[in-house]
């Protein structure tokens, strides 16, 4: 039930105002002057507070800012028996939902009250997501215990708090975005867009337009104005992954970017401002790229204002387990899957893989592995076939459990059972051609 604070020094008028609202379904409580108002606000959170703008210890517009900073949820109507315009403009600009005037507006009332308390609620969920979201991508989130891990993750910590440019360094699948989404989500922008970017995901012309915006006509196709992601993260956090892919001539307007703050958009002839903080991201080594000439050295000067290496996933096998584990909870809980073990030999066959793609293939493996685990217990036969081929012990003694031809068939129907039967779907989970997978279907009469 929605609870609703009046706030007026009249007996007669708050005590009509509470039965009014009462016969809507409110519950009501009040309060006759600023002080105790402030304490029924603390005690009872009501979702919206009616408040008269005469109070005998106070202002009501003045009290708009009071009730904001206690509780900053609650939206706040203002009645007033003789409305004026500068009272209503400083009532809005203190953070009333409303002002209006005693009998004038007494039909308008109840729908408003409704509406501000649409509003409260709303405040309410945006708050919890906004916490929810601070949570994913705190710092806490970035699982590991080993000493490299900690060492970049004190370092994203100790630059998320200033404005700087940084270059996360790595190889892929190392977790660079995780990273950059903690520096920003943990910096002064965090209320203001992140903004992602690959740059190895366009060519030269494509990525100029996404990143920077064109102008209507500019080009064959360009119909209208288009904002680029520059705009788009504006006050925010801009993270450009694979920056070694950049076509050397876009590097110059970035550059211009980190110096100026301004670039030109395709077609125009004006400069547009922003006022971005630019992370970077690559898994080449700049300074080879620099000697090659395929890279700019005063920009990457500027983007490196501020390093991280992220350390790879064979650097820090003793992490393994422990991102086993999230990767396990988290894809059982999608699947209403139930995983209650991990045997020695699944662990021990993890850990001794060179996770050439890192993080992400470990956590594409542990996927793999849970859609075709039986009885809730992760073992050796539930790994991808590339694996098992190297680590074939299994607690499934069944004859013919060891041949390969078997494991595969297996494989490849718990997985097409997995996806209900969906064949492209199937082929990418199991890395293979969708041809490659007809013909296995065909060969094992799947």
């Amino acid at each position: 039930m929605s609870k609703i604070l009046i706030i007026d020094d009249e007996v007669q008028i708050r005590s009509l105002l509470a039965r009014m609202l009462g016969l809507e379904g409110y519950e009501v409580c009040q309060a006759g002057d600023c002080k105790t108002a402030i304490k029924q606000l603390e005690a009872q959170s009501p979702d919206v507070a009616l408040c008269d703008v005469f109070l005998p210890d106070g202002n009501g517009v003045d009290l708009v800012l009071n009730i904001k900073k206690t509780a900053p949820n609650v939206e706040v109507i203002l009645l007033t028996a003789h409305g004026n315009i500068p009272d209503g403009v400083q009532a809005i600009k203190n953070g009333a939902f409303d002002y209006i005037t005693k009998g004038d507006d007494n039909n308008k009332i109840i729908p408003l009250i409704s509406r501000a308390v649409e509003k409260a609620k709303m405040n309410v969920r945006l708050e919890k997501l906004e916490k929810k979201v601070g949570q994913m991508y705190s710092f806490d989130s970035i699982l590991g215990e080993s000493k490299t891990l900690k060492d970049a993750v004190l370092l994203a910590q100790k630059v998320s708090v200033t404005d700087v440019p940084v270059l996360l360094t790595g190889e892929t699948g190392t977790g660079k975005e995780v990273f950059a989404q903690a520096i920003h989500y943990n910096s002064k922008r965090s209320k203001q867009n992140f903004v992602a970017v690959n740059c190895s995901s366009f060519s030269k012309e494509l990525l100029e337009s996404e990143m920077f915006g064109h102008r209507a006509g500019s080009f064959t196709g360009a119909l209208k104005d288009k904002k680029g992601l520059f705009e788009e993260a504006n006050n925010g956090t801009i993270f450009l992954d694979e920056i070694g892919e950049m076509a050397f001539e876009l590097q110059a307007k970035l550059l211009r970017i980190l110096e100026t703050g301004e670039y030109i958009k395709i077609g125009d002839t004006k400069p547009t401002r922003v006022n971005v903080r630019i992370i970077a991201a690559t898994n080449r080594n700049l300074q080879e790229e620099i000697k090659a000439g395929r890279f700019r050295e005063d920009l990457f000067y500027r983007l490196s204002v501020f390093q991280v290496h992220l350390p790879a996933l064979r650097e820090r096998a003793g992490d393994i387990k422990i991102l086993a584990t999230a990767f396990a909870k988290s894809f059982s809980e999608k699947l209403s899957y139930a995983i209650n073990e991990m045997t020695p030999a699944f662990l021990q066959a993890l850990e001794q893989q060179p996770w050439k793609g890192n993080i992400r293939e470990l956590r594409n493996v542990i996927e793999r592995s849970l859609i075709v685990c039986e009885g809730g217990r992760l073992d050796v036969c539930d790994l991808p076939l590339e694996i098992q081929n190297t680590h074939y012990e299994c607690s499934d003694d069944t004859a013919g459990s060891f041949e390969l031809a078997a494991m595969e068939r297996r494989h490849i129907a718990r997985v097409l059972e997995y996806t209900k039967g969906n064949k492209t779907e199937a082929a990418r989970l199991l890395k293979i051609g969708l041809t490659t997978l007809y013909r296995k279907i065909e060969e094992y009469k799947i």
